[in-house]
């Protein structure tokens, strides 16, 4: 078979158009690369020169969706500070808690696939760690530090990255309780556990009681969007 040369950027956005079309029609358990590749008119081979692996192709998709989404971006565009510390983690509690009840069902096999690839070979989950900790973490981690330069939280003795990770992965093992048509722990409604939650991490990273009661509630009408971390990541 005789395939069209093409420059190098143009033959991987041919790739992932394809492999777009493939995951929406077969979702990623039902995809092949072999698949792509047919429906990228291109020889497997090829493929494998542009992207070694599904999880590969599957993460590079979501790395680009992250960067096209508009709120996601305007977020990412807040100042570092206090309020955008506590604004964060209000994000972040609201996109693991409504995984399970989004109608799409895309954030919650999103989930699942993390859950599966920490049994498997890790690949595509530290792809995916990885985009998160690139677009969010670097905010995240200034506005920890802004919110101890003005005296709103107390220096915690751990890395501030590791501080970011704490968080997401409380929320990640949360979500993945809810997954079950009944979840494996009983805890209260939404709304009392993202209360909850968003007092606890903000008192783990040190910020201060009286900042929390003070602006917890003020940000909730700053939130951006209620689906802004890439993936259930």
């Amino acid at each position: 078979m005789a395939f069209k040369r093409m420059s190098g950027d143009s033959r991987r956005r041919q790739i992932l158009d394809a492999a777009k079309q493939c995951f929406a029609q077969y979702g990623f358990a039902g995809t092949t690369t072999k698949k792509v590749a047919s429906a990228a008119s291109i020889s497997e081979g090829l493929l494998f020169r542009h992207f070694p692996t599904k999880a590969a192709l599957h993460a590079e998709i979501l790395s680009e969706a992250c960067e096209a989404d508009p709120d996601l971006n305007r977020l990412l565009s807040l100042l570092p500070s206090s309020e955008t510390l506590v604004i964060l983690v209000r994000e972040m509690v609201t996109h693991f808690l409504e995984i399970r009840s989004r109608s799409d069902r895309e954030e919650e096999e999103r989930l699942r696939l993390t859950a599966s690839s920490h049994l498997d070979d890790g690949e595509f989950v530290r792809l995916l760690f990885k985009k998160v900790g690139e677009l969010i973490s670097p905010l995240f981690i200034a506005s920890l530090e802004s919110a101890v330069a003005a005296g709103n939280a107390v220096r915690i003795e751990t890395k501030p990255v590791d501080l970011f990770w704490f968080v997401h992965h409380l929320l990640h093992s949360l979500a993945l309780t809810r997954l079950p048509d009944q979840p494996s722990l009983d805890y209260p409604s939404d709304e009392v556990l993202a209360r909850e939650l968003n007092g606890f991490i903000l008192r783990a990273l040190g910020v201060k009681a009286d900042f929390i009661a003070a602006h917890l509630a003020s940000t909730a009408s700053s939130s951006i969007s209620p689906h802004l971390i890439p993936e259930s990541a």
